[in-house]
């Protein structure tokens, strides 16, 4: 709203002594004549006890506290400016002053004619005067800035005696929130009070606004762009712009490097097509001009400076307001992350080492001395060993100790998968190759494990058909999916188990003799348990501290350290860790005794005696030696005292342990008994 003041009469000014000579209100006879707004600004004055008679001078900002209003107020200043030289050049000659205050009513700008800023009738108008109601009475500006509406005072609408000869225009500037920012005016003598002074000022205060608008919304498309150039620059994709003619218009750097783009191959004048890029594959980018689609994870192919390579393309059309389109973007992902991060999520990743291989035999420490000599170079490994001696563990050390520790581990048993599948999981599928594929296709375990190892556990039970096909990848470091001719490059490192005698199978005809010399580059033997009887206690130790959970800290007697030592294991570790697993949970107390034990163990007789001189130094003899039985009195000494001993340690197991009756089923003496016991170094 916009309140013009009508030229000054004898009522006005009747009205403003009738009110400055009393202190109560305004004679109503005057009422009429003063408009309601320079009303409410007269009765403020007076509650401000601003003496309308005072002819002093406004009070003035310091040059400190001047300088710091207008460093505080720059981007005003600097906007107003050149609407305030356009205003100037309006009124200039005519006496009337520009000005520019801030939020209090300081004047932080000024124009005028020399003459005009030395007439003592606007003398009070000086760089750094407060023009607020509080200080300089009703007048324009400090009224403005209560109202926060245009107003235009007059004559004798003035407060102050000393500005009667005045006329004030003035305009709030607001923000987009209604907020003041400052006061524009232009005041001259009342004498040249005119209708369309407060017009131009209210003109001039909305060019303002929309100028700090503009500003604003320029500022933050500034900092916005800044925003997205920083990830556009960042980003760990690759990002390719495109205009509505196929052209590329800009990459990102890791864009430029994925393509190989120097600064001076993209800088050049010729355009670069995205056919030139993608080739017959820019068909599926064309359909997001042409046809404004979107596609998401699309499978291409790009030959970049690093030879073949595979990633996944997301394309989005850019359009205008009017949808039509103006262009694309399209992101490449390298397929490897995207495998990376499956397997991270997949558990797909070797967490053993070669401190987690428990034993200190001599056979155990060659076989891991081999596999850590192994670990540092990228030939094929070929672990042997029966079922259960931890060839994966084996294998997961050997990745971890190699420079692919940081790409995926993936294990497939090739037992354990249908032979008509085996294919389509090792080196995947396309949409539609078979009746059950999954839609849109799978990736197969060689393109998973790429830049880490693919173990393949069992390779004696891969079917023969499918043994030409690994040979052909292993050969060639190259993939083609079931029902795609689309050739894939792979970098994987093959590490393959296998508990048959893989030489055998060739004889027999069902193993590749091609595939098992390419396979048996580095072949590792690792022994069984029975072969390694000095670990099996340490191995049983680690497992029960491993696997008591609720640290019952466990005692074990000597007869069951015997009995699992003299055990020929068939099973291996993996049978000592169950075993183990099932004393943990059976067992009352923290005591365990023979009748913890399964009960093929506790009954198991080796099918040779042990040899006397096999005695390793605990009072008895290790199943792992198989001797002859000796001829003569010493042989059969040697077999009644080893079957006397067997017989003792079957009943303590049955009796439980019960001393009593078992010298009672034996029919001697519990002190006979005890004394065979420490005979036998049998304890209990």
């Amino acid at each position: 709203m916009v309140v013009y003041a009508e030229n000054t009469c004898d009522g006005t000014l009747a009205g403003w002594l009738s009110f400055t000579a009393t202190l109560k209100s305004i004679d109503k006879s005057y009422k009429h004549s003063i408009r309601q707004e320079i009303l409410d600004s007269w009765v403020r004055c007076r509650q401000a006890r601003v003496n309308p008679n005072d002819d002093g001078v406004h009070h003035q900002l310091d040059q400190y506290s001047l300088r710091a209003v207008l460093r505080e107020n720059q981007e005003l200043i600097t906007i107003a400016k050149p609407f305030m030289d356009n205003l100037y050049q309006i009124v200039a000659g005519s006496g009337f002053v520009v000005v520019l205050t801030d939020i209090r009513g300081y004047i932080m700008e000024i124009l005028g004619d020399k003459d005009t800023l030395k007439n003592p009738m606007t003398v009070s108008f000086f760089q750094g005067a407060n023009w607020s109601e509080k200080e300089a009475g009703t007048n324009a500006i400090g009224t403005a800035l209560v109202t926060r509406k245009p107003i235009q005072v007059s004559g004798s609408e003035h407060y102050c005696r000393k500005h009667h000869c005045l006329t004030c225009s003035a305009a709030p500037i607001l923000d987009e929130k209604g907020k003041v920012l400052g006061i524009l005016d232009v005041s001259g003598k009342s004498t040249a009070a005119h209708l369309h002074t407060l017009g131009m000022v209210v003109a001039a205060a909305e060019a303002i606004m929309a100028q700090l608008a503009i500003r604003r919304k320029n500022n933050e498309l500034r900092v916005m762009n800044s925003r997205l150039t920083n990830i556009f620059n960042t980003m760990s994709d690759g990002v390719i712009m495109i205009d509505n003619n196929g052209v590329i218009s800009e990459l990102n750097p890791v864009a430029k490097k994925i393509l190989g783009f120097g600064p001076a191959k993209f800088e050049t004048k010729q355009p670069l097509q995205v056919e030139s890029i993608f080739g017959a594959q820019s068909t599926i980018i064309r359909r997001i001009i042409t046809c404004k689609e979107s596609c998401a994870d699309i499978e291409i192919m790009l030959d970049t400076n690093c030879g073949l390579s595979h990633y996944l393309a997301t394309g989005e059309p850019v359009a205008d307001e009017q949808g039509v389109v103006t262009g694309g973007v399209i992101i490449l992902r390298p397929m490897k992350q995207i495998q990376n991060l499956v397997n991270r999520f997949s558990g797909h990743y070797g967490t053993l080492k070669f401190s987690d291989i428990i034993g200190e035999s001599k056979a155990i420490l060659e076989a891991v001395r081999i596999a850590s000599l192994a670990a540092t170079c990228i030939s094929s490994v070929l672990l042997q060993g029966e079922s259960g001696t931890g060839k994966e563990i084996f294998a997961q050390a050997i990745h971890n100790r190699s420079d692919r520790s940081a790409g995926p581990f993936i294990a497939v048993n090739c037992g354990a998968i249908p032979r008509e599948l085996i294919g389509s999981e090792l080196f995947g599928y396309e949409d539609g190759a078979f009746t059950g594929a999954k839609r849109g296709g799978k990736p197969g375990k060689f393109e998973l494990a790429c830049g880490g190892t693919l173990f393949l556990d069992e390779i004696g039970d891969m079917p023969l058909e499918q043994q030409v096909a690994l040979l052909r990848v292993l050969q060639e470091r190259k993939v083609n999916r079931i029902g795609s001719d689309k050739v894939i490059p792979v970098d994987v490192r093959v590490i393959c188990a296998t508990n048959k005698s893989l030489l055998k199978e060739v004889e027999k005809g069902t193993f590749r003799k091609d595939l098992y010399y390419r396979l048996n580059v580095i072949a590792i033997t690792i022994p069984p348990l029975r072969e390694r009887s000095e670990d099996i206690v340490p191995l049983f130790n680690y497992f029960l501290d491993r696997l008591d959970k609720h640290g019952r800290n466990f005692r074990v007697s000597p007869a069951v350290i015997e009995r699992i030592v003299q055990y020929d294991w068939p099973g291996n570790v993996r049978e000592l860790q169950n075993v183990v697993e099932r004393i943990v949970s059976l067992t009352e107390g923290e005591m365990v005794n023979l009748i913890n034990l399964p009960k093929e163990i506790c009954t198991w007789q080796p099918a040779n005696p042990a040899s006397p001189n096999s005695d390793n130094g605990n009072g008895f003899y290790p199943a792992r030696h198989v001797v002859e039985v000796c001829r003569g009195r010493e042989g059969r000494r040697f077999l009644l005292e080893e079957n006397e001993r067997q017989e003792i340690l079957s009943l303590l197991s049955a009796h439980r342990g019960n001393v009593s009756l078992t010298a009672r089923t034996m029919g001697v003496s519990r002190n006979t008994l005890y004394r065979k016991m420490k005979q036998y170094a049998i304890y209990n």
